[in-house]
């Protein structure tokens, strides 16, 4: 299972929201693409839904984990120009499941930020990268964000306590995939490589043990070189699919 051809990016978008499990997760994948945005005027906002308490590569005290590392989501978040982050309460790295309630969640940030756009993990499992991207917390993101799109967030009918809360339905137009098989809409970050770099570094407790300029300029020659880039290009690659 695939997904299928990338559509066109809507040209006319004011607000995208990221939805990922985990702290880090949005900077490892998409962070170039975000201060790209950013830098053409889009307002980006991010929802986070665990604070990574099951990640690090220290001796941190397990207990002291969320903090720190919802302290590094807003650094890294910051280098690339978002200024809003917000955490769901309730959900433990490494548990996630597309629930209803994990689904109403999603949608009442949705309807609270009312994004054009919607950047999330892909709910699709790559086997040839069963680590990183094919992770089972972002498979549930990315398949209860899809949810949340369509058909919570547009329909009234769905979670009608978010109508009492004043939360009116909201069409999201385009969603973005990261971390999917075969992505195949490319976006040069070049010159979002410093914030890219940044925004990594940001995630101590998750990059102290790598040379991160390298990793990053290794990975993004990589897709820019696979996307037929000119030599020197650095780019990011998705999946785009229109949910109007």
């Amino acid at each position: 299972m695939s997904f299928p051809p990338s559509a066109p990016p809507l040209p006319d978008v004011r607000r995208a929201l990221a939805v990922f499990a985990h702290p880090d997760d949005v900077d490892f994948g998409c962070a170039g693409t975000v201060a790209r945005w950013v830098d053409e005027g889009v307002e980006v906002a991010y929802l986070i839904v665990t604070r990574g308490d099951s990640g690090g590569f220290d001796e941190t005290p397990r207990e002291q984990m969320p903090a720190r590392r919802e302290a590094e989501q807003r650094a890294a978040a910051a280098a690339v120009g978002v200024r809003r982050v917000d955490f769901l309460d309730g959900h433990h790295d490494g548990t996630l499941t597309a629930s209803l309630e994990l689904r109403r969640q999603i949608t009442a940030a949705i309807r609270r930020f009312r994004p054009d756009r919607v950047l999330t993990s892909s709910p699709l499992r790559r086997w040839e990268h069963l680590a990183g991207p094919s992770h089972p917390d972002h498979l549930a993101v990315g398949e209860a964000t899809t949810c949340a799109v369509y058909p919570d967030s547009r329909n009234r009918f769905a979670f009608p306590e978010l109508l009492d809360a004043g939360l009116a339905p909201w069409v999201v137009r385009e969603i973005w995939y990261a971390g999917g098989p075969g992505p195949d809409h490319v976006v040069d970050v070049t010159d979002q490589l410093d914030r890219r770099i940044a925004a990594m570094r940001a995630h101590h407790s998750q990059t102290a043990h790598l040379d991160v300029p390298t990793w990053v300029r290794d990975r993004l020659t990589t897709m820019a070189d696979n996307a037929g880039l000119p030599a020197g290009r650095l780019a990011e690659a998705f999946t785009v699919l229109r949910t109007e």
